[in-house]
């Protein structure tokens, strides 16, 4: 968001700025392409603007308003199985030679390097499938279940309904069972999803009104249609309906 207009397509390069912590992504784009990892832009160099330029990955990522094939059950599983191949991809990444991005709060810091930011317009689309990640801007030494919590968070979505317009809504938590199966959150982890969603959309509030104050224009109008919900009414929220959430996610 923070580069919204500055990201430029040159053929099936892009050309976007760099940040102080843009040798950590760099280092982490090139650990996915030694591995083999094909969800992801590959980094190719610095341009002579201090540019850096990454390929093009051709396909579609969801904007609003949301195309309904992004807003699918197939979409969905596609979403948790890349990010799943992502984390795989990543895990064996050492991430500590390098300055990041400010990191989850703990206990969901340090594990591996999560995306932070899988939201609808960076995941690209090809055929209703999501075939790779985009904007590693805020990624840093997080956890999988900080990222599949942002993710379902974003993507089932869990928010009340009243903030729901289009066919997800009263779905929220069928959906976030079936992102969680389909990536494959172990129990133990699936017992902990509801407190790290929490958590997270209390991070990203805190982010986005950091961004604002920092005089980030963009980041006005995401709030407006983002992050509209207040901590404490999500919080309030996600209390009352506990129960409905667990007995859904079979805890």
């Amino acid at each position: 968001i923070a580069n919204r207009g500055k990201v430029v397509r040159v053929g099936d390069t892009v050309h976007r700025p760099q940040r102080d912590t843009s040798p950590a992504t760099h280092a982490l784009l090139r650990h996915l392409e030694r591995v083999g990892f094909d969800g992801a832009p590959r980094f190719l160099e610095v341009d002579s603007q201090g540019r850096e330029v990454l390929t093009y990955i051709p396909g579609t990522p969801p904007i609003p308003p949301y195309p309904d094939w992004a807003l699918t059950d197939e979409a969905l599983v596609s979403v948790a199985e890349l990010l799943r191949a992502y984390h795989e991809a990543v895990a064996h990444f050492d991430h500590t030679p390098y300055n990041w991005p400010s990191s989850p709060p703990q206990p969901m810091a340090g594990q591996l390097v999560s995306h932070n930011d899988p939201n609808l317009d960076n995941i690209v689309f090809r055929d209703g499938r999501a075939v790779a990640l985009i904007d590693f801007d805020l990624a840093s030494p997080g956890s999988r279940l900080w990222d599949v919590a942002c993710a379902a968070r974003l993507w089932a979505p869990l928010r009340p309904d009243t903030y729901i317009t289009d066919a997800r809504r009263g779905r929220a938590f069928q959906r976030l069972r079936l992102f969680v199966d389909s990536y494959g959150l172990d129990r133990v982890e699936r017992s902990h999803i509801l407190s790290a969603v929490q958590q997270n959309q209390q991070w990203f509030f805190e982010l986005v009104n950091w961004h604002i104050a920092a005089g980030h224009r963009a980041f006005v109008q995401y709030k407006k249609a983002e992050t509209r919900i207040p901590p404490a009414v999500y919080a309030h929220w996600l209390s009352e309906n506990q129960e409905i959430a667990r007995a859904t996610l079979g805890l």
